[in-house]
C-alpha cells in the first residue's frame, strides 16, 4: 500500500542521436516524460481513424470462428481492411433491424393466412377490414349489420374480416382494426429469407476478415508506437546541437537508466522531486490486493505527496457490499457465476485484479450471510446446525442500526488517524486527531443515551470536549508571527468547528448498510411468503406459478443487490471517506514504453 517514490532524470546527448535515443528510452520502458517544450497542437502519425481501428479489432475479435493469421504483410492496409470491416458491421446491423422487422411483420400477418388483398373495383367498391377481437367480445357481432367472418381462431381470439365500403365506426366494433398491410405472407416470407442469407454471407466475409487480426493488432499498435515517439521529439529541448530529455522515474529503475546512459554516452542527473514539482503518482499494491488500486484510480487518482487508499478501499467495499446483500444464498449464486467466468475474467492484468476483488466480496458476502442467517430470504430453524453460526439478527433495529452507525464511525475514525499520521509533524495533524475524538465521543455518548451507561457518558463528553479543544487551536496552518496571528488562527478554528454538521451527516451516511440490507432481505422474505401464498390457492397449476414468481422475484432482487452494493458500497467509500483522508487529486504514470503485441 504505497505510492511508489519518483526520481527526475535528466539526459543530454547530441542533436543527431535524439530520435535514435528517443527509441532506445521507448523500447526500455519506465519513464514518464516530462515536457520541456510545448508540444505542437497536432496528431503525430498515428491511424486517421483510432476509433474505428479499436472497434474494428473488438468486432473481429467477438466472432466465434476465427481464420489462419496471416503473417505475410504484403497485401495488408490497415485502412482499407478497416473500412471492410466497419462496412460488414455497419450492414449487419441495419439488416438485423430489417429481418426483426420482417419476423414481428410475419407473426402478425401470418394468422390470416397467405393472401393478396383484392383492387377496390374487383369488389364493385367494398373493402376488407381486419379485427383481432377477443373471444370474450364475439358476442358483440351477433347483433352487427356488417358482414363479417371468422377467418381463423386460437384459445384466446377470434380473426375476423368485415367487408363494408368504408371502415365501421369504432363504436360499432369490440375493437379497433388492425392493419395487415398490402404485402403478401409469402412476399414478407421470401424477404426474410433473402435478409437471412445476406446476413450469412455478411458473417462469411467478416470470418475471413479475421485474418488479419494479428497483423492489425501489431500495425495498429506500431502506428501508436510512432505517433508516441513523434511526439516525444517534440517536446525535448534542443539547444546548439544538443538536446535534454527529462522524465519521471521509479526510484527502483535509477541504476538501469544511468547503465543506459553511460552504455550511449549520454550527461545525466538524477535528482529528487523539488517543493515546486508535481510528480505524477504511480500505485505498487500486492498482487492479490491490486483491484482496489484499479477502482481507486477509475474514480480519483492520490496526489503523490499524498497516500494510497487503495487497501482499505478493497476491503471495506467488500465489506459495505457484503452488509447491503445480507444474504448467502445470494453471495453463493455471485460465487457461482464467478467461478463460471474466472477463466475468461483473466484475459488481461487489470481483469485479474479486478477477479480477485470479486472473488474477496463474494467470500465476504458469503461469511456476512451466514452470520447474519439469511438464505434466499427464509432462515433454518433452530434445530439445524447451521442456525448456531448465526450471531446477527437483520430484523433487530436497533441493534443493526448501532452497527452500522459503528462501521462509519470506524471508517471515518479511521480516514482521521491516516490524515492525522500523514500531517504529522506538523501541529495540524493535532486537528485530524480531534475530529477522530469527536466521531468516537460522539459515537460513546449516543451509545450511553441508549444503554444507559454513566462510563460511556462520560466518556462522550470528555472525548468530543477535548477534539473541540484541538480543533479551535490547530486547525490553522497560519504562523505565529505577531499577538494578532492568534486571534485569526482561532478564528479559523471556529470555522473548522462548523464542520461538525458535516461528520454528523457523513456518520448517518452509513445507515444505509442497514436499510439497504434491510431491504434486500425483506424483499426476499415477500417473494418467499407470495409464493407460498399463490400455491396454496392454486391447487395444481399453483406450483408452476409460485416457481416462476420465486425465479423472477430473487433475480430482481439480485440485480437490485448487486446495483445497490456497487454504487453504494463505493460512495461509502469515495464521498465520505474520501472527505476526511484524501484531499488533493493526482495524475496517472504513464509510461513511455512500446505497446501491443510483442
Amino acid at each position: 500500500m504505497a505510492i511508489v517514490k519518483l526520481k527526475k532524470i535528466t539526459f543530454c546527448g547530441m542533436l543527431s542521436d535524439k530520435r535514435r535515443i528517443l527509441e532506445q528510452v521507448q523500447a526500455l520502458g519506465g519513464l514518464h516524460l516530462i515536457p520541456l517544450a510545448e508540444p505542437p497542437g497536432q496528431e503525430f502519425g498515428a491511424p486517421k481513424n483510432t476509433e474505428g481501428v479499436v472497434e474494428a479489432l473488438k468486432y473481429l475479435n467477438a466472432c466465434a470462428n476465427k481464420r489462419h493469421q496471416i503473417k505475410d504483410a504484403t497485401r495488408f492496409d490497415l485502412e482499407r481492411i478497416t473500412e471492410e470491416v466497419l462496412a460488414i458491421k455497419a450492414k449487419v446491423r441495419e439488416l438485423t433491424d430489417i429481418y426483426d422487422a420482417l419476423s414481428k411483420r410475419i407473426d402478425e400477418v401470418e394468422p390470416w393466412g397467405d393472401f393478396q388483398l383484392p383492387e377496390t373495383a374487383q369488389l364493385a367498391g367494398y373493402r376488407l377490414w381486419f379485427y383481432i377481437i377477443p373471444k370474450r367480445m364475439m358476442k358483440k357481432l351477433e347483433d352487427c349489420d356488417w358482414v363479417w367472418q371468422t377467418v381463423y381462431q386460437n384459445n384466446l381470439y377470434c380473426y375476423v374480416v368485415v367487408v363494408a365500403e368504408s371502415e365501421p365506426p369504432e363504436n360499432s366494433m369490440p375493437v379497433v382494426r388492425t392493419h395487415t398491410g398490402s404485402i403478401p405472407l409469402s412476399t414478407l416470407k421470401t424477404q426474410r429469407s433473402q435478409v437471412e442469407l445476406t446476413l450469412e454471407d455478411l458473417q462469411a466475409e467478416r470470418e475471413s476478415l479475421t485474418r488479419w487480426i494479428t497483423l492489425m493488432t501489431v500495425h495498429f499498435s506500431e502506428a501508436l508506437d510512432q505517433a508516441d515517439l513523434a511526439k516525444a521529439q517534440t517536446i525535448t529541448r534542443d539547444e546548439a546541437g544538443v538536446f535534454a530529455l527529462q522524465g519521471w522515474l521509479p526510484e527502483a529503475h535509477t541504476e538501469k537508466f544511468l547503465r543506459f546512459a553511460e552504455h550511449h554516452g549520454l550527461a545525466v542527473l538524477v535528482e529528487d522531486p523539488d517543493p515546486g514539482d508535481n510528480p505524477p503518482t504511480l500505485l505498487d499494491n500486492p498482487r492479490q490486493l491490486a483491484g482496489g488500486e484499479d477502482i481507486v484510480n477509475f474514480y480519483q487518482t492520490p496526489n503523490y505527496y499524498g497516500w494510497d487508499p487503495s487497501i482499505v478501499v478493497f476491503f471495506s467495499f467488500s465489506v459495505f457490499f457484503a452488509m447491503i446483500l445480507s444474504d448467502a444464498g445470494y453471495a453463493a449464486v455471485f460465487g457461482l457465476i464467478l467461478m463460471f467466468k474466472w477463466r475468461s475474467l483473466g484475459q488481461s492484468i487489470k481483469d485479474r485484479r479486478l477477479r480477485v476483488l470479486a472473488a474477496n466480496t463474494v467470500f465476504v458476502s458469503l461469511v456476512w450471510g451466514v452470520l447474519s442467517g439469511g438464505y434466499f430470504g427464509y432462515s433454518p430453524s433452530e434445530e439445524r446446525f447451521i442456525s448456531a453460526l448465526k450471531i446477527i439478527d437483520i430484523n433487530d433495529f436497533d441493534g443493526m442500526m448501532r452497527l452500522s452507525i459503528a462501521v462509519g464511525v470506524g471508517h471515518i475514525a479511521l480516514a482521521n488517524a491516516i490524515r492525522a499520521y500523514r500531517r504529522y509533524p506538523s501541529l495540524t495533524a493535532l486537528a485530524s486527531i480531534g475530529w477522530l475524538l469527536a466521531v468516537v465521543g460522539g459515537f460513546c455518548f449516543w451509545l450511553s443515551a441508549t444503554t444507559d451507561n454513566d462510563g460511556l457518558r462520560q466518556v462522550g463528553i470528555i472525548l468530543p470536549a477535548t477534539g473541540g479543544v484541538l480543533l479551535l487551536l490547530f486547525s490553522s496552518e497560519r504562523g505565529l508571527k505577531r499577538w494578532s496571528d492568534l486571534f485569526w488562527r482561532l478564528l479559523d478554528g471556529v470555522k473548522s468547528l462548523i464542520g461538525i454538521t458535516q461528520l454528523f451527516g457523513d456518520v448517518l451516511s452509513y445507515m444505509r448498510l442497514f436499510a439497504l440490507g434491510l431491504a434486500s432481505a425483506s424483499l426476499a422474505l415477500t417473494f418467499n411468503q407470495l409464493a407460498v401464498q399463490v400455491y396454496h390457492a392454486l391447487p395444481g397449476p399453483g406450483l408452476l406459478f409460485s416457481i416462476l414468481i420465486l425465479i423472477v422475484g430473487h433475480v430482481l432482487n439480485l440485480m437490485l443487490c448487486l446495483m445497490s452494493g456497487l454504487v453504494h458500497g463505493l460512495r461509502l467509500n469515495f464521498i465520505e471517506f474520501y472527505n476526511w483522508s484524501v484531499s488533493d487529486e493526482g495524475y496517472p504514470f504513464k509510461a513511455f514504453s512500446k505497446k501491443g503485441v510483442r
